[in-house]
């Protein structure tokens, strides 16, 4: 269950990170709103999820994949650039939280 929490989580930070984006995009500061609410919620689970996940482990897998999650969906929904580095360090994101995953077992 912490696991939910701690994946819930990300989609919440990566949320709030588009919104930010979205802030200079239209120039529509409501969406101050959108991040406030988001990185609320997002802190909150991380915060219930590292009672039974490790800290280092869920901040690494928090921070690693909301990071390759924002740089796919900047591609995809900014039309920002995509290139064979940012593909490399997704693969290595993604490759070390699995090992961090594993080790957690």
């Amino acid at each position: 269950m912490y696991w939910i929490y701690l994946f819930v989580s990300i989609l919440f930070e990566v949320a709030g990170t588009l919104s930010i984006k979205q802030i200079t995009v239209t120039n529509n500061y409501y969406w101050i709103i959108s991040v406030v609410i988001c990185y609320l919620i997002s802190f909150s689970l991380v915060g219930i999820s590292v009672q039974r996940i490790d800290l280092g482990t869920a901040y690494a897998i928090w921070a690693g994949v909301g990071t390759a999650l924002i740089v796919v969906l900047g591609y995809f929904i900014f039309k920002e650039e995509m290139n064979l580095f940012k593909i490399l360090g997704i693969g290595l994101i993604i490759s070390g939280s699995i090992i961090l995953k594993l080790q957690h077992n």
